[in-house]
């Protein structure tokens, strides 16, 4: 999608489908406050939001690039747990979008996955019982894009409270300005910026 009226469209579309803001906020790999503005369509008048759409389709068509990112991210745990002296036990991903990754992860590293699904409007999200428990384990939190990092804010707390330690996260694209998130280490493959003013 090249235009905002286009990202509109989808926005608009996936909306009349039920999803809440921040679902289309993740479907789109923009922030929810885009997401706002887009239905708004306040992109028709003079309001500006700032926001750069990060789109990764060419990596998660096919299994063997989501595998060879996850060799990558895997690298970058391997170097921060050694760097930092603590052991990873398991790791998460954040529906939808980091569970192929930390899939791939967890097995590349022999570690147990936890599957970890945000609730759209409540603060509290859901750990998936078919997967590996949070107690007692130092984690580590995969997603593909941090935009404004409320979701891994989400994330490392609901962790904590099920008696977890998130040590990393490591993402795809980060959009924040900051290397960490709640005092948790933030790692990302790129890291966007805007530049200038529009």
């Amino acid at each position: 999608m090249r235009s905002a009226e286009e990202l509109y469209n989808r926005a608009l579309e996936l909306k009349n489908k039920g999803l809440s803001d921040k679902e289309i906020s993740t479907e789109l790999h923009v922030s929810s406050n885009t997401v706002t503005w887009l239905l708004s369509k306040g992109f028709l008048g003079d309001t500006k939001v700032h926001d750069v759409r990060v789109g990764w389709r060419s990596i998660g068509v096919y299994g063997n690039r989501i595998s060879s990112m996850s060799e990558i991210i895997a690298d970058i745990i391997d170097e921060e747990s050694n760097s930092e002296n603590y052991e990873v036990h398991s790791i998460l991903g954040i529906t939808i979008n980091g569970i192929p990754f930390a899939t791939m992860v967890s097995h590349l590293m022999g570690k147990e996955l936890i599957v970890y699904r945000p609730h759209p409007s409540r603060q509290e999200g859901f750990f998936s019982k078919n997967y590996a428990k949070v107690a007692g384990k130092n984690v580590v939190i995969i997603d593909d894009v941090a935009s404004t990092g409320e979701t891994l804010k989400r994330t490392i707390t609901d962790v904590k409270n099920d008696g977890g330690k998130v040590v990393l996260v490591v993402v795809l694209v980060s959009k924040m300005n900051s290397d960490e998130v709640m005092g948790v280490r933030l790692r990302s493959l790129f890291r966007t910026h805007l530049v200038g003013t529009p």
